[in-house]
């Protein structure tokens, strides 16, 4: 199995370890120290070796931090992770804070009104938010210190080894475009700005540049390393050599360099500038070796990251096959729970058991991995956004809950990521208005077209319109991008209120707005879409989204009545087509059922 449900959480263990690490603090000379949930490359998912965040305070979110102080421990957690750090840290020693609400710098006025030493380490923090920090900081009397050894390390006895996951070559078919045209591509980029080379610091950056796929991190296929590709299309990765066998060099050929992770500080402080560096994702140590050398560092976006999101054909094409598998692997499951809903007093089923069982259809479905743990929530914790079921959380799912069902795929040809909620028997009456609105906000992003220059700043507002008008909303965003055949999260892109970036053809983003109602239940309907140019009778570049998820939508929760007539022809539609594309892919009794989910709204079972 993919998924571990075993509970790593010993409350007891946690503030030994916090007043191990004030003693590590006090020795150094420190007031403070700063520990984040990234590693050096900013993941999401970190290798066990850096959930340095996890082992001291027991949060195991995918985003947050800790700021450590003699007397506080403030865990800084953003809306998604409100209910879930209740439940994982000690109140005794955390204390949860709301963030981005709360900025850090405010609150270490506030821990320290007599100024100190903060410790942090400048491989897990980026250039930009230490300035952030510093400026935050001016006039305080505390100072940010840079650490040559991360304390937390200092004190993890059992700390384990970095990962060394066999890389492995990701076909040139699937990824329309050899890696020597990306490396191409990318130093003509270089040479037309005047920049002599570019550090990459985001392991899915370079897995996409070099078409390798890694086994480095669980659920996203990245190969952990850092990379300078210089102005004529060499590239020097550096990790561990052990990594790549002798087919992976051969393919990669004499342009690309392999060397082990201790030459990266030497090669930064020889490189011949200006040098490219991007300051919202390259660690702060980065910047500082560089620097060291007086070399021009050429401040900007990481030159990989904008041609990775947009898509070409034959990336989209390997995405939609592999929606076409999971979406019929998805149609089983919820084919198999109508039919468990109904003898589930004789019958117990669980959480575990959903996700376990949404596991062997997409094996059986030919997946690599999943791409990131599923979370499988009935009542409370469908209201908890990223809830992660272990067997002591592990619910019994009872007759009238709601259960919500987020999970995806890593297929050889793409990256899924779909989430339905349904009623397990009677539909509960308190939980229709909010579904849906949800699904009205679905639905808008669904529709909508807009002008080239529209970023997903300027339409997340669609998707939360329905429920802003029952006075409800929800606390993460509207859409994430998502990888081909990578990380299921991936950047710059988003449908949310803080996103700028221009919407372009090719890229492809989740739609998944939500509501949760704390110790009741959650709601969340998710496909991923990809941008695409659509016709305008004025000649306008005009822009809208092609849906890429197919599988039914649960119509039991609807209150048909608030659905405009538009509103029910988009999904009618779109249950034509997932008869349409997923009923060849399904047999038998999941056929059958496919044919009754996907009836007209009117006619539904």
């Amino acid at each position: 199995m993919f998924q571990n449900y075993d509970s790593h959480s010993d409350p007891a263990a946690h503030p030994p370890r916090l007043a191990a690490l004030r003693r590590e603090l006090a020795a150094r000379g420190l007031d403070g120290f700063l520990v984040p949930r990234a590693d050096a490359h900013q993941g999401e998912y970190v290798a066990a070796r850096d959930a340095r965040l996890a082992w001291l305070t027991g949060f195991t979110g995918s985003a947050g931090f800790c700021i450590v102080t003699p007397d506080r421990a403030g865990v800084f957690i953003d809306g998604r992770y409100r209910v879930q750090v209740k439940a994982e840290v000690d109140p005794a020693h955390f204390t949860p804070v709301p963030w981005p609400e709360t900025r850090p710098a405010d609150w270490l006025r506030e821990a320290l009104p007599e100024g100190g030493r903060i410790g942090y380490d400048p491989w897990l923090h980026t250039r930009r938010e230490i300035r952030e920090m510093e400026k935050g900081l001016a006039g305080s009397g505390i100072a940010l210190i840079a650490l040559d050894t991360n304390p937390v390390d200092a004190i993890w006895p059992d700390q384990p080894e970095a990962p060394v996951g066999a890389v492995r070559l990701w076909p040139d078919a699937i990824a329309g475009e050899t890696a020597a045209e990306k490396r191409a591509r990318i130093a003509q980029a270089l040479r037309e700005a005047g920049q002599q080379a570019a550090v990459l610091t985001l392991p899915d950056s370079v897995s996409w540049l070099l078409n390798i796929r890694g086994a480095d991190v669980p659920k996203n296929p990245v190969v952990q390393c850092f990379a300078i590709i210089e102005e004529n299309g060499h590239v020097a990765v550096f990790t561990n050599p052990a990594k790549f066998g002798a087919e992976v060099r051969a393919a990669l050929g004499n342009a690309v360099s392999v060397l082990p992770l201790d030459a990266l500080t030497p090669a930064l402080t020889n490189l011949a500038g200006p040098v490219r560096v991007d300051p919202a994702s390259a660690p702060d140590r980065v910047f500082a070796l560089i620097e060291s050398m007086k070399t021009p560092i050429a401040e900007g976006p990481d030159p990989v990251i904008l041609p990775k999101a947009c898509k070409n054909p034959a990336e989209i094409a390997g995405m939609r096959a592999a929606h076409l598998q999971d979406g019929a692997a998805v149609a089983e499951l919820l084919c198999w729970l109508d039919a468990r809903a109904a003898h589930l007093d004789a019958e117990p089923l669980t959480e575990i058991d959903v996700a376990q069982r949404l596991e062997e259809l997409r094996v059986a479905r030919g997946i690599l991995d999943i791409s990131f743990d599923t979370i499988a929530a009935t009542g409370p914790h469908a209201a908890i956004p990223h809830y992660h079921v272990d067997r002591q959380s592990n619910l019994r799912i009872l007759p009238g809950h709601v259960l919500l069902v987020d999970s995806g795929g890593q297929y050889a040809n793409g990256t899924t990521d779909i989430t339905r909620t349904l009623p397990m028997g009677p539909a509960d009456p308190a939980a229709r208005r909010p579904y849906t609105r949800v699904l009205q906000g679905m639905i808008a992003i669904s529709q909508v077209q807009f002008p080239k220059g529209v970023a997903g700043c300027h339409i997340d507002a669609l998707a939360r319109a329905p429920l802003w008008s029952e006075g409800m909303d929800y606390d993460h965003g509207t859409g994430h991008g998502v990888g081909a055949g990578l990380s299921v999260h991936e950047g710059p892109v988003r449908i949310s209120r803080i996103s700028e970036i221009p919407l372009q053809p090719g890229m492809i983003l989740s739609n998944e707005p939500g509501y949760y109602r704390e110790g009741a239940f959650g709601i969340r309907i998710e496909n991923l879409i990809v941008v695409e140019k659509r016709e305008s009778p004025d000649g306008r570049e005009m822009l809208g989204f092609e849906t890429l998820t197919f599988a039914p939508i649960d119509r039991r929760l609807i209150e048909p009545g608030l659905l405009a007539p538009a509103e029910i022809a988009w999904l009618d539609a779109y249950h034509a087509q997932v008869w349409e594309k997923i009923s060849p892919l399904v047999e038998g009794e999941v056929r059958d059922w496919l044919h009754r989910a996907t009836r007209p709204l009117d006619g539904r079972a």
